[in-house]
């Protein structure tokens, strides 16, 4: 962090898998994070801010460079909350100049050029996954609606690896489905965590969606 200011993140849902790696990775870059958390902080931030989701106010999240959204929702009746937590957390940061990075999902990238097939919509994806993939491209959807807002959508690869290897190294891609050398499409949660604060670092990809794959 040479010659930058240290930067003020929260991390939403920071006890969730992927919530507490990124902060992990964020505090190990000296970066000043505060876990939004529902109970008690499993994480490694320096500060906690213990409040549901929907409960967040425009005051709570005031002052950070960046609010990363590690929400998820996995049963049927909770699904629709992808949309609607994303709208009230896009609401509270309107004409902020607060980033807010979002953990995508894999379902929603593109596998032509013309964009009009996605990942979820193959015969080999597995039906159990088809009604989370939707609800999560949904919410991409709306979000890309939300020109108030400095947000960057973030897709893992297809194989998205909870207790994979932490490398270090990953391709970034854009809106399609990227393989590396070998063919794959994979990463693991430890990675996308290193994808996710390399982001927050450069300060790119405003209002747009990238995906990270293994290298």
């Amino acid at each position: 962090m040479e010659g930058k200011t240290m930067k003020k993140i929260a991390v939403v849902a920071a006890n969730g898998k992927e919530g507490r790696l990124i902060t992990e990775e964020a505090v190990k870059r000296g970066f000043d994070v505060t876990a939004v958390v529902r109970s008690e902080n499993r994480t490694a931030a320096q500060n906690v801010l213990q409040k549901d989701l929907f409960d967040l106010t425009a005051e709570d999240l005031k002052g950070f460079d960046a609010v990363v959204d590690a929400f998820g929702a996995w049963t049927e009746k909770t699904l629709p909350q992808h949309s609607t937590s994303l709208e009230h957390l896009c609401d509270s940061l309107s004409g902020t100049d607060t980033r807010l990075l979002i953990v995508g999902g894999a379902g929603s990238l593109y596998v032509n050029p013309e964009h009009t097939a996605c990942v979820m919509d193959g015969p080999d994806f597995p039906d159990s996954f088809k009604p989370l993939a939707s609800a999560m491209g949904k919410a991409l959807g709306e979000l890309r609606g939300r020109n108030d807002v400095r947000w960057t959508y973030i897709s893992p690869a297809a194989d998205f690896q909870a207790d994979g290897e932490k490398t270090g190294e990953y391709i970034l891609g854009g809106e399609e489905l990227t393989l590396n050398e070998r063919g794959e499409s994979v990463i693991s949660y430890a990675d996308y965590a290193v994808a996710m604060v390399d982001e927050i670092e450069s300060g790119e990809h405003i209002q747009q969606r990238i995906s990270v794959v293994r290298k």
